[in-house]
């Protein structure tokens, strides 16, 4: 469950100015508890009555909480602020960067460009620190109350303004630091234990499945516009929670910190995931070796969350197995049994949920399943018997003496700001420190015992970490001075033989055996696409082809979904800009239904109304979607402006329609697509598997009886002029942290005789990794995390387009360098000897692994089919490649690249980029919305 706490709900409660909320007395807060409890745990005394940390909360208007609590015992005061954000918030490809951002966040703001900690040390802090977990990045520091204006200037103007004072240089020495920090970390015995824990107690996907340090390869991806990316999402004042603890006056304070935080944005909403408890069931175990003097296990629980009463209770728990050397667990394995030299068990206990662990270390020598097994007897026997009355005791005062040393500190780990902060940021109440005191206080032996049971009884991931041999390495008879070896020759491609026949019906059949697997894959090819819609209703093909396994005249959607699944059958159906496909992957063993079921979807939707509206709604929602995504954006305006509004290509190329198109379309407009271009004398069939034309041809004449010819209307294709100069068109994306630079023009359909050289051009220019353009783009500039050259497929003149997304403030110098690269590669940079034969190479060489799959193989026959290419195309594309010369490769270039007719597409923050763009002086530069309308110049 995602909780939600946007900044708007402020303003909606009429929070537009700060809002004082004073915390409740601890009379006010333990009252309540103590009657909870009364019925059930007889008269207990409470000791957490005797505890309150008094504070004033105040909102401020961008929505920063601030927390205050007096305390006048010394000339000190504690500042903690704490950020909402772990790294539990990273997605995927970026684990670490929350650590990451907690470095760069002291290595300068834009009005103070220097190490953060200069101030502080002259002025006498102590206890300054920062720290990420997974649920918060924190920063503190003690001053003297003379410094606080000094302190809170530092906070404010590195959560206001610091994107401004980061750089690639200071992103590449954090990352650095971080690295080695890993590296430091795993380099210790036992420093990966917790990376494998992770991994290993919480599912993929789940928050806490990655370590907080990160991957190195995440790390290594970081780029500087990721970086402020992550600082405009969680660092805004609406996501942070201001503690300050000491010698001073709430009154004051709060004005103080209006005056340095007021004026800071509140930044954009952020969702806080609700508890997740990874509950396990079973026992999962593990081994691993690693340079290590002693075997360690671990057992690990996943338990509830921080703050919750079972959180407690198991906090409570762990002491009574381990704390003390009358710890069950430590008299048994270290004291009595004398097979450990340490063992110790806790609860860990995070923001979602929590693990309970205990780690035991062997004596030289012991082997470690002996400890594993009295761990589980004294496990055992206190899911059998609980706690006695003295460990009771003995753990209640125990927690409350921990909790009171700690809050003789104001700051720092564990001090009174720090508490105060923890519960406003986890739980939005402060006082969450009085519900835990309570629920210690009134613990019960059988409270103890059940949620030992609860949590403890099932589910266990054991890993037992073994000290690694001392191999050694022998002596090598390689001559690695030789450098690499040369591949051979690579293996000849064989792309199996094509049968071909025709049905009654006018389907023509195209078959190839594979016999690897028993599944046989059709894919039925009509000459259709997005490119009918011109002679209809734009979003008609797509809207028609998805529409077609959501009913027929004899099942509904879901018999269908349940036909699929009972057979092991997989049945889509899809559109690109020319054809239309409906495609069916089945067992051999289920052949006959299979065909069936298709033959029910082909020919007899029904085109359900209800379905319809449910799928209208969901492609509206999907123009929504692109055009608030730069890419799809993209691909929705650049055929207008390529083809023009009437031409068959000139639809946005997501096959979407638009809003009003959309709406037009009803249950007979997509009858009449169906029955217009889904007939078999518009159609071709591929069939690859473990069968034989003269099996299939039979069924197939069955199945499709019934299935008449039509007339087919012809699609026109017309031919488009090339613009007589470049344009640039710039759509306004406000607050975006990067730019999406599309260009494009049309070239050449793809059945051309020069196509293979074409290819070539296009893999040296920008189709690879290790293309012009990419390496330009981001491995000399780092600008990008990935750009490139492509060619869409097409019947008529077809898109070349670059796509390269880049990073705000380079948006112009990339525009220039892809230019360049376009420039040379038809002038002064042609492609070269060495290029050519490297792209070659590749091509040939990838072409065997090409056809693994017989879905590969049906592909690609689809192709010819879709395309008009000869049946023996890829019997001697090897040839065709090979045969490519410098001459050709270079002329293809000069057909194709066209930057002088170029039409560009960029999507990014106008107001960053437009006057950049526009000093470039290389094109006409325009406006557009993203509906596509045209702007001035």
């Amino acid at each position: 469950m995602l909780r939600r706490f946007p900044c708007s709900v402020l303003v909606a409660l009429g929070l537009a100015a700060a809002t004082v909320l004073p915390g409740p007395t601890a009379a006010q807060s333990t009252a309540t508890a103590a009657a909870s409890r009364a019925s059930d745990r007889g008269s207990v005394g409470s000791p957490a009555a005797a505890v309150d940390i008094p504070y004033q909360r105040f909102v401020l208007g961008n929505g920063l909480t601030l927390l205050v609590h007096e305390d006048h015992k010394a000339p000190i005061v504690a500042v903690n602020i704490w950020y909402h954000v772990g790294s539990k918030n990273e997605p995927d490809g970026r684990s670490g960067f929350a650590h990451l951002f907690e470095h760069l966040m002291f290595n300068g703001s834009e009005n103070f460009d220097d190490e953060y900690f200069k101030p502080f040390e002259r002025a006498g802090a102590t206890d300054m620190n920062g720290t990420t977990n997974e649920d918060r990045t924190n920063y503190f520091e003690n001053v003297p109350n003379t410094a606080l204006d000094m302190a809170l200037w530092m906070e404010s103007d590195r959560m206001g303004h610091l994107v401004g004072a980061i750089d690639t240089a200071k992103v590449d020495e954090q990352r650095g630091v971080v690295q080695n920090e890993k590296r430091q970390g795993e380099n210790q015995p036992y420093g990966k234990v917790f990376t494998y824990i992770a991994h290993n107690t919480y599912p993929v996907g789940h928050p806490y499945h990655h370590t907080v340090i990160g991957s190195m390869e995440d790390l290594d991806a970081a780029s500087v516009a990721d970086v402020r990316e992550w600082f405009g999402q969680y660092y805004g004042p609406s996501n942070a929670v201001l503690s300050i603890a000491g010698d001073v006056d709430a009154a004051k304070v709060k004005a103080e910190v209006e005056k340095y935080f007021g004026d800071i944005p509140p930044g954009p909403p952020v969702d806080h995931q609700g508890s997740w408890i990874a509950r396990m069931s079973g026992t999962h175990s593990m081994e691993m070796d690693d340079r290590v003097p002693l075997a360690r296990v671990y057992e690990v629980w996943n338990i509830p969350e921080w703050g919750s009463t079972d959180a407690t209770y198991l906090d409570l728990v762990s002491d009574v197995l381990s704390t003390g050397k009358a710890s069950r667990l430590y008299k048994r394995l270290v004291y009595d049994d004398q097979i450990a030299t340490s063992v110790n068990a806790f609860a860990s206990l995070n923001e979602i949920g929590g693990q309970f662990m205990v780690i035991a270390t062997a004596k030289p020598g012991q082997d470690p399943s002996t400890l594993r097994s009295e761990i589980h007897e004294e496990m055992a026997r206190f899911l059998a018997e609980g706690p006695t009355a003295d460990e009771l005791a003995r753990v209640k005062t125990g927690y409350r003496a921990n909790f009171l040393r700690g809050i003789e500190r104001i700051g720092g780990f564990g001090g009174k700001s720090d508490i105060l902060a923890r519960g406003q940021a986890y739980r939005g109440d402060p006082d969450t420190y009085k519900k835990q005191l309570s629920d210690v206080a009134g613990a019960t032996a059988a409270d103890l015992q059940k949620v030992a049971r609860d949590w403890l009884s099932d589910g266990v991931f054991i890993l037992t970490v073994r000290p690694f041999p001392s191999f050694a390495a022998g002596a090598s008879p390689v001559d690695r001075a030789k450098g690499v070896p040369v591949p051979g020759a690579p293996p000849a491609p064989s792309f199996p033989a094509i049968e071909r026949t025709t049905l009654s019906n006018g389907l023509r059949v195209l078959f190839a055996r594979r016999d690897a697997v028993p599944v046989v894959n059709f894919r039925l090819i009509f000459d259709a696409g997005y490119a009918s819609d011109a002679l209809g209703i734009p979003g008609t093909a797509r809207l028609a082809m998805g529409m077609l396994d959501e009913g027929t005249t004899n099942m509904n959607a879901l018999q269908i979904s349940e036909r699929e699944q009972e057979l092991g059958a997989r049945i889509g159906a899809s559109s690109d800009l020319d054809a239309s496909f409906v495609t069916l992957s089945v067992l051999q063993e289920n052949l006959d239904p299979s065909l069936e079921l298709l033959g029910d979807i082909l020919l007899r939707p029904s085109f359900p109304s209800e379905e319809l509206e449910r799928q209208r709604k969901q492609l509206l929602a999907s123009i929504t979607q692109e055009k608030n995504q730069p890419i799809t954006m993209a691909l929705r305006l650049l055929p207008g402006l390529l083809y023009g509004e009437n031409h068959a290509y000139g639809n946005p190329l997501t096959g979407s329609g638009t809003e009003a198109s959309i709406a037009r379309i009803d249950r007979a407009r997509l009858q009449k697509f169906h029955d217009t271009w889904l007939v078999p004398n518009n159609a071709t069939l591929v069939v690859v598997g473990p069968t034989s034309m003269e099996e299939l041809k039979p069924k197939l004449e069955r199945l499709f009886a019934n299935w008449r010819k039509g007339t087919v209307p012809k699609k026109e294709i017309g031919h488009v002029d090339a613009p007589a100069r470049p344009t640039i068109y710039l759509v306004d994306k406000p607050g975006s942290p990067q730019s999406l630079i599309f260009a494009g023009e049309v070239a050449p359909p793809k059945a051309n005789p020069d196509e293979v050289p074409i290819q070539m051009m296009n893999t040296v220019l920008g189709g690879s990794f290790t293309s012009r353009v990419n390496m330009n783009l981001r491995e000399d500039k780092h600008w990008s995390y990935g750009a490139q050259t492509l060619l869409l497929d097409a019947h008529g003149q077809r898109p070349f387009i670059l796509y390269a997304p880049v990073q705000t403030d380079k948006t112009a110098e990339s525009i220039r360098e892809a230019l360049g690269e376009f420039r040379g590669i038809v002038g002064q940079k042609p492609v070269t000897a060495d290029e050519l034969s490297k792209v070659k190479d590749q091509a040939t060489r990838t072409l065997p692994g090409r056809w693994e799959t017989s879905q590969a193989v049906g592909r690609d026959i689809s192709e010819l089919v879709e395309f008009g290419l000869p049946m023996d195309y890829w019997s001697k594309y090897p040839d065709r490649v090979r045969s490519v010369t410098l001459e050709q490769a270079n002329a293809a270039a000069r057909e194709v690249v066209q930057p002088a007719h170029m039409i560009w597409v960029v999507v990014g923050d106008r107001s960053k980029i437009e006057a950049p763009i526009r000093a470039l002086n290389v094109a006409n530069v325009r406006t557009l919305t993203m509906d596509g309308k045209v702007g001035s110049d």
